[in-house]
């Protein structure tokens, strides 16, 4: 039993190692793609009883990679475009 999930760990392992390098390289490939998404900037501000509020801080353009995993120092777009709203907690 305990070889056998070890031997699942490293499959797995394996596999996000093998995507990540694939994703890498074709993001290199194809020139280094990147794009921007709109992103909600909100601040959060503890109150008494364990309450937020939260203060709109507008809308910014954010640089973001095209590609499965994040890439260059940027974010992947497909997961800026699914959480466009970012909180920072005072």
């Amino acid at each position: 039993m305990k070889r056998r999930l070890i031997r699942v760990v490293v499959v797995l392992v394996a596999a996000l190692v093998i995507a990540y390098v694939g994703d890498w390289t074709i993001f290199r490939l194809h020139g280094s793609p990147k794009s921007t998404v709109s992103v909600n900037h909100f601040l959060t501000v503890p109150l008494k009883g364990n309450k937020e509020e939260y203060d709109y801080l507008g809308t910014e353009d954010v640089p973001c990679s095209v590609s499965l995993f994040p890439q260059a120092g940027l974010s992947p777009c497909w997961q800026l475009r699914r959480n466009p709203n970012q909180k920072t907690t005072l």
